[in-house]
């Protein structure tokens, strides 16, 4: 992997010179080590350059860096806690504009259930501001704790709680933006209902920093959970699953919360590489599903009524066997079997990943579908298909057949994307349901997004990033804003 960073300009000092007048000189950082974290995505499929990394600490501070980067025609990438997965935050030259300075929780309204905050807040400091109140912001990441709330809403953040509460966009009602021309939209409103003409704020969630800055956000709070019930369950197959899910949803309503689907390579793969986990059932069954359900009554028996529809579900034939958690301690071990399945994966070699969405009525057929075609193209391929159910988000994963070479398996990535992009486009279903676009999937966006969608979205950035200095290169390849050497795309 390689940098292609450009020999640095006479004019360079000059432009860091007005930069360090706007937001001081100490905020100012071309070390190599000060760059380093904010040069490579998470992954390390990419690799960047940039001038220096500039962290202002107030709104006016970053509206005053972005103009001065417009009049100077120096792109600029925001950064968050570079947790992204598709190269949306790698910068090919200009500056990196951290927000980890603007961090304050500037209000909390328990009775309008909101709180402001800075576009910078790390997501788990947020979850605790609102729980100080008794209170609950509900957006769920395993990155929460470097996270930040920007860069949530820039990618529309999906996580395990999206069933219940909605994407990182329904947990937003107000916005606070600077443009690339420097000026600052405050849409800082706490409101249901605003019918006052074009809203504005969707523009900017989702866009990848490609549109404008998010430098505040007025958020949705809710009541505390005060009851909880977690369940693991084992199912004759994807399909009986999907039964499960729908009968659960009849019964549980808004509690419940969360049901992810995970296979049995998955389980097998964490229980061979994470030595402190634990077989969670007595046999092994096909599928299986970790299901929540919270409520903000204390007194909800939330486990009786998993018990009654785990019970009637077994009779049916779709459930093999469940356990129910006991206590927290082991409501975190059931959770930690599903999470750390990306992370044990690694161990198997060679991984081709994909973050698809297909309605939820389709998703066990998609799961059937796409693994008989990659098996097809390649015997011994192990696919790996997890993730949230109850919204029709899978993480289809492919596993290197067994015994075979890494870079070999490595090659055939592009094959699998068409292979498994095409099944999702056929049902009518996302390439990408909650990682975004970035680098990674920019170049096959036109193969699957409307035509007209995407005329539309250049309409968009031409006109609120004219001069193209707002992460160039992301989602949209737009003229001067591609970077002149992108590195190949791998998958590890």
């Amino acid at each position: 992997m390689t940098s292609h960073a450009p020999p640095p300009r006479p004019e360079s000092d000059a432009f860091l010179g007005d930069l360090a007048a706007i937001v001081g000189p100490e905020h100012v950082r071309t070390s190599a080590e000060d760059l380093a974290l904010a040069l490579r995505e998470e992954r390390g499929l990419y690799q960047g350059h940039a001038l220096a990394l500039v962290r202002p600490g107030s709104t006016a501070e970053v509206a005053g860096v972005v103009r001065a980067c417009a009049a100077a025609g120096i792109p600029l990438v925001p950064h968050g806690g570079n947790t992204g997965l598709v190269g949306g935050g790698v910068p090919y030259g200009g500056i990196v504009l951290s927000l980890a300075r603007l961090s304050k929780v500037r209000a909390i309204d328990p009775l309008n259930a909101t709180m402001t905050v800075e576009g910078g807040c790390v997501l788990l400091d947020v979850q605790a501001a609102a729980e100080a109140h008794d209170m609950l912001f509900p957006l769920s990441l395993p990155s929460e704790g470097s996270c930040r709330i920007g860069g949530n809403l820039a990618t529309n953040a999906g996580g395990t709680a999206v069933l219940r509460y909605g994407n990182a966009r329904e947990l937003m009602l107000g916005l606070e933006v600077v443009l690339a021309d420097g000026r600052v939209w405050n849409g800082l409103k706490g409101l249901r209902k605003d019918n006052t003409g074009y809203d504005l704020r969707h523009l900017f969630v989702g866009s990848e920093g490609t549109l404008g800055i998010i430098t505040a956000a007025v958020l949705k709070l809710f009541p505390a959970i005060k009851a909880r019930a977690t369940a693991f369950v084992g199912c004759v197959s994807p399909e009986a699953a999907l039964a499960v899910f729908s009968r659960l949803r009849k019964e549980a309503g808004e509690s419940l919360v969360a049901f992810e689907y995970l296979p049995r390579l998955a389980l097998d793969i964490v229980l061979k590489h994470a030595p402190d986990s634990v077989e969670p059932l007595a046999g092994t069954h096909d599928s299986y599903a970790l299901v929540e359900l919270a409520s903000p009554r204390a007194e909800a028996d939330l486990t009786g009524l998993l018990e009654i529809v785990l019970s009637e579900e077994i009779e049916a034939g779709h459930v093999e066997d469940a356990t129910i958690a006991a206590s927290e301690a082991q409501r975190q071990a059931l959770w930690l079997l599903r999470e750390r399945i990306s992370e044990m994966q690694r161990f198997e070699g060679g991984s081709v990943k994909h973050d698809v969405a297909v309605p939820v009525s389709r998703v066990a057929e998609f799961i059937r579908e796409a693994s008989a075609a990659c098996i097809a193209a390649m015997p011994g391929v192990r696919p790996l298909p997890f993730g949230h159910f109850g919204d029709g988000n899978i993480h289809f994963n492919l596993s290197q057949p067994v015994g075979m070479d890494k870079e070999a398996f490595l090659a055939s990535w592009e094959t699998f994307n068409g292979i498994v992009h095409d099944i999702v486009q056929a049902m009518d279903g996302s390439i990408s349901a909650e990682h975004g676009i970035g680098l990674i999937k920019r170049d096959e966006l036109p193969h699957y997004k409307d035509p007209v969608a995407l005329d539309l979205m250049r309409t968009l950035k031409a006109t609120l990033d004219p001069r193209g200095i707002l992460n160039p290169g992301k989602v949209l390849a737009m003229g001067e804003d591609i970077p002149a050497a992108l590195p190949t795309r791998k998958v590890r």
